[in-house]
Formats: structure tokens, sequence, C-alpha cells
């Protein structure tokens, strides 16, 4: 049987607790990692030349219905303006670009003629109550939690897919956007 002095057991206590902050530095490193690729991970963007395409979302809608809203917000990082002229997506037999307001106290809602003007740095948002994307013609039900793609098609930057997530019936759109 071998002794253990002090000076033994005074080097097994630095080791181990060197070997912990070692362990505790990889812990940390990777979560910095994490977070540090966080904003990414939770990123909902997409990109068409000098446009990006934030947050494409879509509401779950009730068996039977035979239109969905599609919402997004479209930035024009360029020195000139560009336009949004059509989208098209499998979940529908046609998509419009409608635009929602009231007039003498009587809510309207009408198709965009002529697609929608995205100014040189400028940002439009499509969001419930004002300019946003009818489904129309549902080939199926969008439910919450999954996705489904559309193609915007742009006047200057082109086409571009992007996916719309499905939140709940009755969600606005913003909780996601806050992330």
């Amino acid at each position: 049987m071998s002794s253990f002095t002090a000076t033994q057991a005074s080097a097994s206590c630095r080791s181990n607790r060197s070997r912990r902050w070692q362990r505790l530095g990889i812990v940390l490193s990777t979560l910095a990692m994490l977070f540090v690729g966080a904003p990414a991970a939770f990123a909902h963007e997409f990109k068409a030349g000098d446009l990006e395409i934030e947050h494409p979302w879509s509401r779950a809608t009730p068996a039977g219905a035979k239109v969905a809203g599609g919402y997004f917000t479209i930035v024009n990082k360029g020195s000139a303006p560009d336009r949004l002229l059509s989208i098209a997506s499998d979940i529908s037999e046609k998509a419009e670009l409608h635009e929602m307001g009231v007039k003498d106290g009587v809510m309207t809602m009408r198709p965009v003629g002529g697609g929608l003007e995205i100014s040189a740095g400028g940002k439009v948002e499509l969001k419930p109550g004002t300019y946003h994307v009818m489904f129309l013609g549902l080939k199926r039900q969008p439910k919450q939690g999954e996705k489904f793609p559309a193609t915007l098609t742009f006047e200057k930057a082109g086409s571009v897919t992007v996916e719309f997530e499905v939140e709940g019936m009755g969600e606005t759109g913003e909780m996601d956007q806050a992330e």
C-alpha cells in the first residue's frame, strides 16, 4: 500500500480544480458560440438583390377555408426603387397582393394593381389590416408550426423563394419579429 502525502493531495486538488476550470471554459465557450449564432438561427430572412424579405408568415386556417393571408416586411438596402410584381405558391390556386383600408367608416379590401413599390432605402410592411398577400383557392389548410414556400417576383431583383411560417389562428406575427 502506498502512502499518500500532503504534497500529493495538494497536487491532486490543483489538478482536479484545473480540470474543472477547463470543463467550465469549454461549457462557457460553447454557450457563447450558441448565443452569438442565435440571431442567425432565429432569423427568418431571405434576400433578392438589394432586397431583404423578413419573417414571411401566415395563420393556420379552419377546415374548409378557401383563403389565407400572408405577411412579411421588405427592406430595400439599395439606391434604386424596386417593385413586388407577383406572388405564387403551391398552397393555393393563385396569390394576389391586396390592400386593406377604411374609408368613410367602411373597411375595404382590393387587389393592388401594378405591383407594390419599395422605395430606395425604404421599407414596406405587409401586415394584417394593410398590405398583405391573399392566397386564394387553398389546395390544403396551412397548419400551425409548418412552413410552405412561395415565390416573390420583383421588377429588378428577380424572383426569390421564401418560406412562410404558419402561426396560430389568432396570431399577429409580432412575437417572432422581436427575436
